[in-house]
Parts: structure tokens; C-alpha cells; sequence
């Protein structure tokens, strides 16, 4: 679900993107529970398309686990020949993502 220019992952809803671009960002966030900021890495994605829809936004994650599942397409930008259809299951720190890639046509 887009949310201004950001793509926001909705429990059980796939979404599928195209990525444009992606970096490591860091950014300052607050710690749940205690609210004090700290300084976390990100991966932040350009987005071209969304559902098979034109816009131009990001999508961002702190989570390691998607981190894994999208580092191998990082290198060279191997990402610009994929779609990515990442659906969240499960709420807080029980998350995880499912990824499914499939080559643009």
C-alpha cells in the first residue's frame, strides 16, 4: 500500500515491486520500549512499479531476514531485471516476509 511516496507492507497482502535503485541508508529511529533514537542501517529501494502500477516511490526495511532474501540481487543492480512480491506474515518480532521474484518480461 503506498503512503505518500513510501511503500507500506500490509500483514498478508503481497505487494509487487519493481526497484530502480537501492542503497544503505542510516537513519535514526526510536527504540521500541524505552522511545530513546538510535542509529539503524536500511535498505531503501526506488520504486517504479507497484502492482503493475506506475509511481515513484520507496520501500525501505531494518529487517535482516528480507535484507538476506534481497541481497543477492544487490550486486550490479540485478534487481532492475526482477519483480518482487513481498508479503509480511505475523505482527512485531514474530514478522517474517515471504519474497517471490520473477523475471520482467
Amino acid at each position: 500500500m503506498p503512503l505518500g511516496n513510501w511503500v507500506i507492507l500490509e500483514t498478508g497482502k503481497p505487494e509487487k515491486m519493481h526497484f530502480t535503485a537501492g542503497r544503505i541508508e542510516s537513519r535514526t529511529v526510536s527504540e521500541r520500549g524505552t522511545g530513546k533514537p538510535i542509529l539503524r542501517r536500511m535498505l531503501v529501494m526506488d520504486v517504479d512499479a507497484l502492482n503493475g502500477t506506475p509511481v515513484n516511490a520507496q520501500f525501505s526495511t531494518m529487517a535482516e531476514g528480507l535484507y538476506a532474501k534481497l541481497e543477492p540481487y544487490l550486486p550490479g543492480e540485478r534487481y532492475r531485471g526482477f519483480d518482487f512480491t513481498i508479503t509480511a506474515v505475523g505482527e512485531d518480532f514474530l514478522r517474517r516476509y515471504t519474497v517471490l521474484v520473477t523475471p520482467r518480461p
